[in-house]
């Protein structure tokens, strides 16, 4: 697959190359506190003990705070279509939901705001662009522009998973949203108490002002969630992600019931994950740089 996607004029670029990646954007902080949240907070709550929980399965490749496990776990599931993402709030692209996805051939959409970050992005990620497995799409997106601009970007009307995360806006954004996603992951507001649907008022170029007051509480998105026909089907366990997958394929067989914010709630752990560096080991240094 490397060699088929990556070929730049009669040059294939190594995997070893992408691989190496993994290594730089691993962090021992993450993983320690990863595992201490498993053996601590899970051990001590009997709802992850369930088999049909979602936070049990974390783990962190190119991911924030271990989505990409949950991701991977609940495709497990329901299993995959057309393999295609979208996800709008991707930073400079290191570090994001999709990420992973595409280098294990999904094709997508990234959306960013930022000048400096969409073209940090376009740097790294410039052979899956040439491919056509990534567009990038660099605006800052409304409620009112947000269905045409990923129209224009070629999203199909549905698709198989969305990532939004654009902190101030976040909820009105996929509540006008026409495209529909099988499998959607969305940050929360987990300051606000999870039985009351509140969230930031509408404020087109509305941005974050670093306080706890932003997005929506997740008892307001489990209601956005309940209106397109999708399903909250977990948290991750930091209290920052939601995730929901379309009712049909959300079934008390396949997640754990019910599905409601009151049951799903992870309260902010925003402090338990580090982010000191992982160097890689000399065994694998030596793999990716050829060196028997």
């Amino acid at each position: 697959m490397f060699d088929k996607l990556f070929r730049k004029k009669s040059k294939v670029v190594s995997p070893r190359a992408w691989l190496g990646r993994v290594a730089s954007n691993t962090w021992v902080g993450k993983e320690a506190a990863l595992a201490s949240l498993t053996q601590g907070i899970m051990g001590a709550d009997g709802r992850y003990a369930d088999p049909l929980g979602l936070a049990r399965h974390q783990a962190q490749v190119y991911s924030q705070n271990g989505e990409d496990g949950i991701i991977a776990e609940t495709f497990r599931r329901i299993g995959t279509r057309d393999r295609f993402f979208v996800e709008i709030g991707i930073g400079d692209g290191q570090e994001n939901n999709t990420r992973f996805l595409l280098e294990q051939g999904w094709r997508g959409v990234w959306v960013e705001g930022s000048a400096e970050f969409a073209q940090r992005a376009r740097d790294t990620f410039a052979q899956f662009i040439a491919s056509g497995h990534l567009r990038l799409v660099e605006s800052l997106v409304t409620a009112e522009t947000i269905s045409a601009l990923l129209q224009d970007a070629g999203v199909p009307q549905e698709f198989d998973f969305l990532s939004l995360d654009i902190d101030q806006n976040t909820s009105h954004v996929w509540r006008a949203l026409t495209q529909r996603a099988r499998v959607v992951c969305i940050e929360y507001n987990a300051s606000l108490p999870a039985a009351v649907p509140l969230e930031v008022p509408y404020a087109p170029s509305g941005v974050w002002d670093g306080s706890n007051w932003f997005g929506a509480s997740l008892k307001a998105l489990e209601q956005i969630g309940t209106s397109k026909q999708m399903n909250l089907v977990g948290c991750d366990a930091l209290g920052i992600n939601a995730f929901f997958v379309a009712s049909p394929e959300a079934d008390a067989s396949r997640f754990r019931a019910p599905f409601t914010a009151e049951h799903h709630f992870e309260p902010p752990r925003y402090n338990v994950v580090g982010h000191a560096g992982h160097p890689a080991s000399r065994v694998a240094r030596r793999w990716l740089s050829g060196t028997p």
